[in-house]
């Protein structure tokens, strides 16, 4: 029976989508193409009619993750976003959870190609977490960037090492805690520091 252009291409997604999970619960070294393919309900040979290679799979699936990364953050100000990714349910989520959480360890060895999909990724992110100022200049929009990008690696870094420690660990538990309090003080004294937007004179 000939697959339709439409259903090829349904076909496709579902398998990106598929891979997407699996490399951010195993690794891109943890999932073959086989096992890969058979997860997504389909057989090895199929593959090649949709990907010219594994490496081609990875910086799509990793496209595919870092955008769904983005549009869940969309509408959230950063200490909502803080009190939802520093958390053991996205800890204990990988394979629902942030694309650079789960991979980024894994894009640092994997060729320009993965890497750059990284980096549109993550300033994307920074792009959907940076507050619109209300007195834009510079100055202003160069100190808001600064404080996402140091809020996100924090962010990051807390979820990735408290994984790194066996499930169950207090340990595992204590850095979350840790990160996530620091993490909103700063925010908080950021904010603190911006001045008070002025009610328009009437």
């Amino acid at each position: 029976m000939r697959v339709t252009k439409a259903q090829a291409e349904q076909n496709r997604a579902h398998i990106v989508a598929t891979a997407a999970r699996l490399f951010r619960e195993r690794g891109y070294d943890g999932v073959g193409v086989a096992d890969l393919m058979a997860a997504a309900g389909f057989t090895h040979g199929g593959f090649y009619k949709h990907f010219r290679s594994k490496a081609d799979l990875m910086a799509e699936a990793s496209a595919s993750g870092l955008s769904q990364t983005a549009a869940r953050t969309e509408g959230l100000d950063p200490a909502e976003f803080v009190e939802r990714y520093v958390s053991r349910e996205h800890r204990d989520g990988r394979g629902d959870g942030c694309t650079i959480a789960a991979l980024g360890g894994d894009a640092a060895r994997q060729p320009a190609d993965i890497k750059t999909e990284f980096a549109a990724g993550i300033e994307n992110l920074l792009t959907a977490l940076q507050p619109q100022s209300d007195t834009p200049g510079d100055a202003d929009q160069r100190a808001a960037r600064t404080m996402v990008i140091d809020m996100l690696a924090h962010s990051v870094g807390a979820v990735m090492l408290s994984r790194a420690c066996p499930d169950g660990s207090p340990l595992a538990d204590e850095i979350l805690d840790a990160c996530r309090k620091e993490i909103l003080a700063s925010l908080a004294h950021h904010n603190s520091e911006q001045p008070a937007v002025r009610s328009p004179e009437t």
